[in-house]
């Protein structure tokens, strides 16, 4: 048997660090020379580089600190205060590490670099029954949000069947983690292959409209809706490239919906828009905020027909004309992607408006667009 003990490996190192001669190993150990040689070369073996960390994360001093503040019974934004940190950063520390009453410091550092190795094994890799579960509820056409919530419900005291909807999607989307069948990306919603991200740049030749001037330029009463004029606008795509304008008052949600029978060229939208908003009172033509499609590079046509000025969107984030993008989500209802907007005419559009300025809103306090922009007008 050539396993060394502990107890032997201690006496090699002692030995050696005296300066023994391989024979006075030998001879005191009782090994053989192979089982001797590993155990010195150990000795000279460099010690495992540790894992590098982000300053953003918690360190070993910041984690005794935290110990420290729940002994003496301090709060934990108190605690975050002392660090520097935010509150929920340490909440979340504290509460994934057994809460207050059983943290201690050296076990959530020996846990934070434990999770910290990677590559880490894919949990629907390791776990078939998850795994099986998952792919029936893909075929299914279940989105990975339904899945993960539907687990959570169905099998409440079995932690072994939990995933979240962001593994199902890298599982889908990275097939080098090998845990879903690469084919079963066709049952998502967009049937994408492969993630697209959100800081994505598509070079598509297009380039910058002039004389854009950018959203953080808009009065701050748009911004915080106290006014009622300021409006949110974006172009509805359906089959071959036919298209209708919305629009979207952003104190009260009013709908607008405008035909756009010549296409969505500059002109041809700009025109449109100024025949619709013309009809308004003057008291609801204050701003528009649009992204940045190429369709509204005729804004300052639009702007001197109406008077109205027009900001425009950071790239990539249509979050800053929220109540724009939910209607069209809404719209959807009425208009599936593959309508073919040449066959709707202007009063079909006006029907759709009405129904949805009919229609009670959560965030109004569950009065109608209708009702909350006669309250503004007062």
């Amino acid at each position: 048997m050539d396993q060394i003990t502990d107890e032997e490996r201690r006496r090699i190192a002692q030995m050696v660090a005296e300066g023994a001669p391989p024979w006075k190993l030998h001879q005191e150990i009782r090994r053989s020379r192979h089982a001797i040689r590993r155990a010195v070369v150990a000795l000279y073996r460099p010690a495992g580089r540790a894992p590098g960390r982000s300053p953003l994360r918690l360190s070993l001093a910041e984690r005794e600190e935290i110990s420290r503040g729940l002994a003496a019974g301090e709060s934990l934004r108190a605690i975050a205060r002392g660090l520097g940190r935010a509150p929920s950063t340490v909440c979340r520390e504290v509460a994934a590490n057994g809460g207050p009453g059983r943290y201690r410091a050296c076990a959530a550092d020996r846990r934070a670099v434990r999770l910290l190795r990677r590559p880490k094994p894919a949990k629907l890799a390791v776990c078939p029954r998850l795994r099986e579960v998952v792919e029936g509820k893909l075929e299914l056409r279940w989105s990975p949000q339904q899945i993960a919530a539907w687990l959570k419900v169905s099998y409440p005291a079995d932690p072994e069947m939990r995933v979240s909807h962001e593994t199902i999607y890298l599982s889908l989307f990275v097939q080098a983690r090998g845990a879903l069948r690469k084919e079963l990306f066709r049952c998502l919603r967009t049937g994408r292959a492969r993630r697209r991200p959100r800081g994505l740049t598509v070079m598509n030749g297009q380039g910058k409209i002039r004389g854009m001037v950018n959203i953080s330029e808009r009065p701050a009463e748009a911004a915080d809706r106290a006014v009622p004029g300021h409006w949110e606008g974006d172009t509805m795509f359906g089959t071959g490239r036919s298209t209708i304008a919305t629009l979207v008052e952003r104190r009260s949600r009013f709908v607008m919906l405008v035909a756009l029978p010549r296409g969505h060229g500059a002109e041809a939208v700009a025109d449109a828009l100024s025949q619709a908003v013309t009809t308004l009172p003057a008291q609801l033509r204050r701003s528009l905020t649009w992204d940045q499609g190429k369709e509204m590079a005729g804004h300052a046509r639009f702007s001197i027909a109406t008077g109205v000025p027009v900001y425009f969107c950071d790239p990539h984030s249509p979050w800053q004309r929220g109540s724009n993008e939910n209607t069209n989500g809404l719209l959807r209802q009425y208009y599936p992607r593959r309508t073919d907007f040449k066959a709707i005419t202007q009063s079909d559009l006006d029907d759709v408006a009405a129904e949805l300025n009919d229609r009670p809103r959560q965030t109004l306090g569950w009065k109608t667009p209708c009702q909350a922009l006669d309250e503004a007008l007062r």
